[in-house]
Formats: C-alpha cells, sequence, structure tokens
C-alpha cells in the first residue's frame, strides 16, 4: 500500500470517527426529555448523563495521549472506538437511568483513549507542511454534524425512541474499529536506529529522538543525517514557526466540543515509545530514554483529580451558586493543581513533557482555544435564551437562526488551510479572534426589534472566526510538537476543547445571574429562567464580558508563529537547500539562523 493510499486510509477513519463523536453529543440533547419521561428520572439526573461523560474525558485525556505515545495511537484508538460503540448500544439497552448514568461515564473513559489518539495518528501520518488540510476536512464534517445531528436526533427519538439514537453510531464504530484493530498501517516516521553499543549516545544523533519529516519527501520521511533535533532526556525540540442549557445551544456546544477529535485507523507516533525500545537496549539506553518511557501514574492521578473538581465545579456553580460543596471542590482544584506542577518539575519522567509544556508555541495554541471555546459556548448560552424568552421562537426557529454558524463552520475549515499557508498562523488566527469578538458584539446589541439578518450576521461572524481557529490553533499544536509526544499534546488539546465550553457556559450563568435584577428574576430549581426584560438588561454586560475573553485569545494569538516553518526547516527554495547540503558549515548556519527567526 503507498504512502499516500495510507494517508487517506487515516484521514478516511479520522472524519469518520469526528462525526460519530459529534453525533453523540447532539442527538442526545435531543433526545434528553424522552429519556427524562421515559426513565421517570429527575432533571439532575438527566444532567448526570452529560455531566458524568465529561468530567470521564477530561480528567483522562491526556493520561490517554501518554499511553499512545508508549503503546501506539492505533492500539489505543482502535481500543476506544470499538469500546465507544459497544458503551452507546449498552446504554440504547440499559433498564434504568443509574445505568444510563454509568455506561455515560464508561463511554468517557473509551472516548479519552480515542481522542488524544487521532490526532498522534495524523501528526505521524502526514508531514507538518500537509496538515492542514485533514484538519480543515474533520472541522467541515464537525460543521455537518452541528447542522444534521439535531435534525436526525428528532427524526430518530420521533420513530424509535430516546434509545434510537444510541444505536446511531454502533455500526460505523464497529467497522471503523474492526479496520484499526485488523488492519496494521505501518508507521510513516521510520524508527530510530538502536543506540551505540558503548552506551554513548551522540547529542547530535541520539537514537531515541524521533525524526521529522522532510518537507519535500514522503510523509515521515527520514531526516538527513546530522539533522536530528536537539534536546534535553532525549526529547526534541522543536523551533517553533510562524445550568440547564438550551437544546440548540448544547447541540452546538455539544459538536464543537469534539472539534479537535479526530479519528482513524492510523499510526504509532514515536517508535521509542510505542515499541518500548528503551527498555530493551537495557545498559546501552541512557538515563533519559529510560525515564521517557515511564507513565507517570502518580502525576496522571493529580491531573485527574485537578480537572474532576474543575469541571464538577464549574457544572454545579450555575446551578447552585457558591456553597460549601462548590468551595470545595474549586479549592480542591487548586491543591491537585499545584501538586500536578510541583510533581512534575521533580520527576524523571513527567506525565507533561518540558518539550510540550514549555514551548510558548504549543501554550499560546492552546490558550487561543480555550478562550475561544469559552466565548463561543457562553455567547451560544446567552443568545439561545434571547432567541428562545426573549423573542419567543420555538426550538426548530432557533435552530435556524443558529445555523449560519454550523454552515461557515464548515466553509471556513478549507479557507483557513489555505489562509494559514499564505499568511502564517499568526495573522490568520489574530483575524479569525477579531471575527469571533466582532460576532459577539453584533450579538450584544441585539433587542426584540433586532431583524433575522441581524441575528444571523452575528452567528456568521462567529461561525467564520471559530472554524478558522480551530483548524489552525490545532494545525499549530500538532505540527510543532514532537512526534514522541503527538498523544500527550492531542490530549492537551482536547481537554481545552472539553473545558472552554463548561468555563464559558459557567461564566455566562453567573453573569446574568449577577446582573439580572433581583425583583424580576425567577430562579427554579429546574434551570435558570429569566423574564424578557430582565434577561435583556443582563444579556449586554454578559457578552461584553465574554468579548473580552475573545480578546484575550487575540493576544495569545500574537504570539502564534509567523509562518508554517518547524524545526527550522521551512519551505525553503530548493537552491537554498542543496548549497545547504554542499556546506555543512553553511546548512548549521542556516539552522541556527531560522532558529533564531522562528523560535517561541
Amino acid at each position: 500500500m503507498t504512502a499516500r493510499r495510507l494517508q487517506r486510509l487515516v484521514l478516511t477513519g479520522s472524519i469518520t470517527g469526528a462525526v460519530i463523536v459529534a453525533l453523540d453529543g447532539t442527538v442526545l440533547t435531543v433526545a434528553q426529555p424522552a429519556l427524562q419521561r421515559d426513565l421517570h428520572a429527575s432533571f439532575a439526573q438527566v444532567q448526570w448523563t452529560s455531566t458524568g461523560y465529561l468530567i470521564a474525558v477530561a480528567s483522562l485525556l491526556v493520561f490517554a495521549g501518554r499511553l499512545g505515545d508508549r503503546y501506539g495511537h492505533q492500539q489505543l484508538f482502535a481500543l476506544g472506538i470499538l469500546g465507544f460503540g459497544a458503551t452507546s448500544a449498552a446504554i440504547g439497552l440499559a433498564p434504568g437511568v443509574g445505568w444510563v448514568i454509568g455506561l455515560r461515564v464508561a463511554q468517557g473513559i473509551f472516548g479519552a483513549l480515542l481522542q488524544p489518539a487521532t490526532l498522534g495518528m495524523l501528526r505521524a501520518t502526514y508531514p507538518p507542511d500537509q496538515l492542514g488540510i485533514p484538519l480543515a476536512l474533520r472541522t467541515s464534517a464537525i460543521g455537518l454534524a452541528a447542522a444534521a445531528g439535531p435534525v436526525l436526533g428528532g427524526v430518530l427519538v420521533a420513530h424509535w425512541g430516546w434509545r434510537g439514537v444510541f444505536f446511531l453510531n454502533v455500526v460505523p464504530a464497529c467497522l471503523i474499529g474492526g479496520l484499526a484493530w485488523v488492519v496494521r498501517v505501518p508507521s510513516l516516521v521510520p524508527a530510530p536506529p538502536p543506540p551505540p553499543t558503548s552506551g554513548h549516545v551522540p547529542a547530535s544523533a541520539s537514537a531515541f529522538e524521533p525524526r521529522e519529516a522532510s518537507p519535500g519527501g514522503p510523509a515521515g520521511g527520514a531526516a538527513p543525517a546530522g539533522a536530528a533535533a536537539t534536546g534535553s532526556d532525549s526529547e526534541p525540540r522543536t523551533a517553533p514557526s510562524g445550568g440547564a442549557t438550551p437544546a440548540a445551544t448544547t447541540a452546538v456546544a455539544s459538536t464543537t466540543a469534539g472539534a479537535g477529535t479526530t479519528a482513524g485507523a492510523g499510526t504509532t507516533a514515536g517508535a521509542v515509545a510505542a515499541h518500548g525500545a528503551t527498555a530493551d537496549h537495557g545498559a546501552t539506553a541512557t538515563p533519559g530514554a529510560r525515564a521517557a518511557a515511564g507513565l507517570d501514574l502518580p502525576g496522571a492521578c493529580l491531573l485527574a483529580l485537578a480537572l474532576v473538581s474543575l469541571v464538577h465545579t464549574l457544572v454545579a456553580l450555575p446551578e447552585t451558586g457558591w456553597t460549601v460543596v462548590t468551595a470545595l471542590g474549586g479549592a480542591v482544584a487548586v491543591f491537585a493543581c499545584g501538586a500536578f506542577i510541583r510533581h512534575e518539575r521533580r520527576t524523571a519522567s513527567p506525565l507533561v513533557p518540558l518539550s510540550v509544556v514549555g514551548s510558548t508555541t504549543i501554550a499560546s495554541a492552546l490558550a487561543v482555544l480555550l478562550s475561544a471555546a469559552a466565548a463561543l459556548f457562553g455567547t451560544l448560552f446567552v443568545s439561545t435564551y434571547f432567541l428562545q424568552d426573549v423573542l419567543a421562537l420555538d426550538p426548530m426557529e432557533c435552530g435556524l437562526r443558529v445555523l449560519p454558524l454550523a454552515v461557515l463552520m464548515v466553509l471556513s475549515a478549507p479557507a483557513s488551510a489555505v489562509l494559514q499557508r499564505r499568511y502564517g498562523p499568526r495573522r490568520t488566527t489574530l483575524a479569525a479572534m477579531i471575527l469571533l469578538t466582532l460576532g459577539i458584539l453584533v450579538l450584544s446589541q441585539l433587542d426584540r426589534t433586532s431583524t433575522a439578518p441581524a441575528i444571523g450576521a452575528g452567528f456568521l461572524l462567529l461561525g467564520a472566526g471559530f472554524g478558522t481557529v480551530m483548524v489552525t490553533a490545532t494545525a499549530v499544536i500538532v505540527r510543532h510538537v514532537p512526534t514522541a509526544h503527538a498523544g500527550v499534546a492531542g490530549g492537551l488539546q482536547q481537554t481545552a476543547m472539553n473545558i472552554g465550553p463548561t468555563l464559558g457556559v459557567a461564566t455566562a450563568t453567573m453573569l446574568v445571574t449577577l446582573t439580572t435584577p433581583t425583583t424580576t428574576g425567577d430562579h427554579s430549581p429546574g434551570g435558570p429562567h429569566w423574564t424578557a426584560e430582565a434577561f435583556l438588561s443582563a444579556m449586554g454586560p454578559t457578552l461584553l464580558t465574554l468579548a473580552a475573553v475573545a480578546a484575550t485569545g487575540a493576544l495569545a494569538a500574537a504570539k502564534l508563529p509567523r509562518g508554517t516553518t518547524v524545526n527550522g526547516d521551512s519551505r525553503q527554495p530548493p537552491a537554498v537547500v542543496a548549497r545547504r547540503d554542499r556546506d555543512p558549515s553553511k546548512a548549521s548556519k542556516a539552522s541556527e539562523a531560522s532558529a533564531t527567526t522562528s523560535g517561541d
């Protein structure tokens, strides 16, 4: 099988998996009312069918990425998608709401195994300069799922009940998972050579450092001799370059929260970590290489505790406000986060390697995704209440008003790949964050007299901005992370995309609650409700605050690389490359100059 066919196989699986996870979130939102009636469940129990899944996913994403880096992303992906499909079928047969909640938590565990592995496989399959189009196609598929999910879910619930939505993804999940399990796709990034028998590993040609793909060669092509990345502890340094949510809001939020999800039958990123090569060499392996094989279970537990406490606090705040439980959850999250940072600085085998978390490029891209997701989903939460409670639109009409957002996500994704290649990640992301901020500002000016074109213009700007940000920032993360740590970076990206929406909705709910006149507000146990006049008085300040959050993301986007160079190996003319190859001293100077001009 040729390299191009392998890439298409991985991309096909990635798009299919992204749609499976996206549809799961949208159709569940539509099915929740019917599930509550059929199983005689309380509102809190129904909310936990979503909250339990979110907590399980958020707490395990980074550790799952580390597992993929060590044991192989294809194996983790196959296990994750098969388990995801099996738990979906089990939920469709569940006899009570308790079973649904428990199985949703199990589904979240398998979803955590699935999501980082897909980004790791794309990183290992496509050379850095070819990642834009695959990520854009995935984002377009997610936009289509956002538009079709509520409609498809409504049809399934109307004809087969709420159980029908859980059987929707069983067949495609089993097909893709079975293909990934049976067809072993060889890694397009060649395994590094074994270390010298003397036990000495030269810094310039460490056997434990992954080789980057040559821009002009096939995917995963071996780096030229003497071009290995340098770093410490056998980790390569990569020089950077260039409350109750309404159905329409939750449908788009659940879909886009999985926007970083890619699924497919792919390859193992980082052959040393995947195959345990460092352990097999015994005494010849360096201490840093042996440390790289560790899984850092204490760090994984501390990070999981921090994320579980944070997500639980953010979910509970809109409904209960600051109570002893929420305050304790916030304190535990802060304590566990501090303990995790202290542990990672001291351990020889950190869960999040310094080459990943210490990169300004990767950290900035994660900050952009987090702020953009929080701003978008907080805005969707507020806007959907405006459409339903102020303009008195029914859910179908509300969905049609929000539809421009999904359409622009579909259209902006492939365009963003072209813009990123032409103008670079920094300018493309800055422009997209400005569009997102403008969209929020437009929606903040709506009132009872607002027309459909004015509302649609706001959602058009939101879709164009967020669709571009999602593709560009994700491409920066995947392109600049060392191949051996692609799973960890994918887990961090997915964590940002899961926590961002929760943070945005919690922030929006608290702001509306604080700014709504208390004499007219009606806060019932079933969720936040306000009169139209009271809500309008609070909507403006809330959306202005969310616009400020988006503007903060624009500041982070200013630290992204200007161009698409990776590891100092830019898309230089062939003549320049030839001259460097003929003169080693010039090659060294060129590498130093490129690393200096495109540094973090």
